[in-house]
């Protein structure tokens, strides 16, 4: 945990910290892993404030008292709470009841934003209810739990970097999961890839995870994995390149539809293009940290003159 704080204050805030409370936490030791948790949310080494918590699932008997702890301790500085293995929107109900009767019981003026995991057939079933709940800010894909849920049906083949992508049920459920995410303008947070040294592996999966499926962030178990996940997860050279001339020939057409010449075409943009161009251009300013590089100053100027890095 404290290494991943350490990358986090090199890198910048182009990835969040969540300390782990599920898998995480010792059993029966809980409760004190709570505490560290939140000793840590509120340390120094949590400089950007983006350092959130993993609690047990709803139905642990620690649940209650963890979210107690963290809440009490850290909530001023909690800008997620990560929620475990519904087994369907019901459970997810009953963990934002017990959230908030802790916020109120230790005074805190502000709904914490949840995060939340499917990993079971009832919570995929449920993903769309779950990404329109006004209290979840994103929805994450569980592999490991979602492939043993279905009691040896799906082979373990499919928990691997490669076969995650080719069996049907668990593209099925990555791609109605990204969906629902999108259809409530929420995050979908692709699942782990569990070979953390096979680096070729990692970035084959991330980028399939971000072009083809839809995600736009990425789990890591592992520190190393961290930085080429932004790199799979950032827009390339020749997108930013492509999106600036873009933007900047439609700022200056007052965004009325421009022709632009690109691979020998001319192509007409208008303000559904722009859209796009415009997320890529945000991409670029947002993960310019982690790579020590800036858009040029007129692009900064007139697009992020009031959003520094």
């Amino acid at each position: 945990m404290r290494k991943s704080l350490e990358m986090q204050g090199d890198m910048g805030p182009v990835f969040d910290v969540t300390l782990d409370g599920e898998d995480g936490a010792p059993v029966g030791g809980e409760i004190e892993h709570a505490h560290l948790i939140a000793e840590l949310v509120n340390s120094p080494a949590n400089r950007f404030g983006r350092v959130g918590a993993r609690v047990q699932t709803v139905d642990h008997p620690a649940f209650e008292a963890m979210v107690d702890v963290v809440i009490g301790r850290a909530g001023p500085r909690l800008p997620y709470l990560m929620i475990p293995k519904p087994r369907h929107l019901q459970d997810l109900e009953r963990a934002i009841e017990v959230v908030d009767e802790a916020s109120q019981r230790h005074g805190l003026d502000r709904e914490v934003p949840l995060h939340t995991l499917v990993e079971t057939p009832g919570a995929l079933r449920d993903a769309m209810a779950m990404a329109a709940h006004p209290r979840v800010h994103s929805l994450s894909f569980g592999l490991m739990d979602y492939v043993s849920a279905h009691r040896g049906a799906i082979p373990q083949s499919a928990m691997t970097a490669k076969g995650q992508f080719e069996h049907p049920l668990v593209l099925r459920a990555k791609l109605e999961i990204a969906a629902a995410c999108h259809t409530y303008g929420k995050t979908p947070s692709h699942c782990v890839v569990t070979e953390f040294k096979h680096l070729a592996a990692l970035q084959e999966a991330a980028t399939k995870a971000c072009r083809q499926l839809g995600y736009t962030r990425m789990w890591s178990i592992h520190p190393d994995q961290i930085r080429p996940i932004v790199d799979a997860f950032s827009p390339t050279t020749a997108e930013i390149d492509l999106a600036i001339e873009i933007l900047m020939a439609a700022q200056a057409a007052s965004w009325a539809p421009i022709r632009h010449r690109h691979g020998g075409q001319d192509q007409l943009h208008d303000r559904a293009s722009y859209r796009y161009f415009w997320h890529v251009l945000e991409r670029a300013h947002r993960t310019s940290f982690a790579h020590s590089t800036q858009l040029p100053g007129e692009v900064r100027a007139a697009f992020f003159s009031d959003r520094p890095v």
